[in-house]
Order: C-alpha cells, then sequence, then structure tokens
C-alpha cells in the first residue's frame, strides 16, 4: 500500500498523537477519519482484487492442460499472497508433474497444505482465502470526544464529506502489484 505525502503526513501525526494524546482541532480529526476511510477502501479493494485473482486461478486451472503456463504463473502468485493451496491444486499439478516447475510447485504446495491440516488439527484457523476485516475507527484519543462534557446530550456527528475528485485517484493494479520478473532456472545460474 502507498501513501501521498499528505496522507503520511497526517499518519505520522496521527501516530504521534496516539502516543502522546492531546486535544485535537476538528479539523486533525476529520483527516483522520479521511485517512482511515481511504485506508478502508485499499483494503477492500485489495480483497476484491484478490477474489478475482482466485477466481482467475480457478479458471485457468479448469481449461488445463491447456493453460499450463498461465495457470502456473497464477499459483506461484496466489502462493506468494498467502493462498493455501486447494486439493484441486494439488491434483493439477499431479498430472503435470513431468514439467519442472509444476513439480516445484507440487513440492511447495504439499509442505503447505500439510501445515494447514496441521494447524487445523491443532485447533488454530488456516489462512481463508478473504482478508481479515479492519476494525472501523472509532475514535481517536484527545478528539472531539475528549472536550465533550458528561451532562451535554450527545448529537450525532455530521456526516464526513466526500474527498473531492480533484486528489489523488485511486492507484491501478498494476502500479500496487508490479510485474513479476523471470527467474531463470536453477541450472542456468552462474555461480558466485
Amino acid at each position: 500500500m502507498a501513501f501521498s505525502a499528505d496522507e503520511l503526513r497526517v499518519l505520522r501525526r496521527a501516530l504521534a498523537i496516539a502516543l502522546h494524546p492531546t486535544p485535537l482541532p476538528d479539523e486533525d480529526v476529520q483527516e483522520c477519519l479521511r485517512l482511515a476511510g481511504a485506508v478502508d477502501e485499499a483494503v477492500g479493494e485489495a480483497g476484491r482484487l484478490r477474489t478475482f485473482l482466485l477466481a482467475d486461478l480457478v479458471r485457468y486451472r479448469n481449461a488445463l492442460p491447456g493453460s499450463v503456463s498461465g495457470y502456473l504463473e497464477l499459483l506461484q502468485d496466489a502462493l506468494a499472497g498467502g493462498y493455501d493451496p486447494r486439493p484441486d491444486d494439488l491434483a493439477a499439478l499431479r498430472a503435470l508433474r513431468h514439467r519442472p516447475v509444476a513439480a516445484a510447485l507440487l513440492e511447495r504446495c504439499q509442505v503447505l497444505a500439510e501445515r494447514s491440516v496441521r494447524a487445523r488439527l491443532a485447533g488454530r484457523t488456516a489462512p481463508s482465502a478473504a482478508p481479515a476485516p479492519r476494525s472501523r475507527l472509532l475514535a481517536l484519543p484527545g478528539g472531539r470526544a475528549a472536550d465533550a462534557e458528561p451532562e451535554r446530550p450527545k448529537t450525532p456527528a455530521a456526516p464526513p464529506r466526500p474527498a473531492p475528485p480533484s486528489e489523488r485517484p485511486a492507484p491501478k493494479p498494476s502500479e500496487v502489484f508490479p510485474p513479476r520478473r523471470p527467474v531463470p532456472p536453477p541450472q542456468q545460474r552462474a555461480a558466485g
């Protein structure tokens, strides 16, 4: 996740306030809330992209053997992102194990699948396909809530203003996930 210079300034200030709580001006509270909203939106977008990539992986797996190279590349990307290989992936890799890349992926997936099974048997949950939801930012220490008197009835807060469209646009997937660089097979690497 990348932050703009302005977002980093707000984040730095929010972290400083978290370490040394002081009353905040309304403008600072609104900036922190906007930043929290932007982070929530980025997390949601990452979840949607992950869902799309996993659906793409399933499509490539269903189109095997004609989509071998695309499937193996997508599986490597998914594993790098924390994907827990499914039994269908292991079966597909077993059918393709005559290819060196597929054989190496099969070994890696078997290790990951074994860890996942052991974790489930031990009572822990395995990594899921969807990212865990992040809790919403409810209050900032030293913000408007610190200035409020307990006797006054609380009025509902005004909804945050939508960010003007002239601010930083949402990043493209190619900016968030740079293209993979090909790695030469082990036998072609030079020593030293």
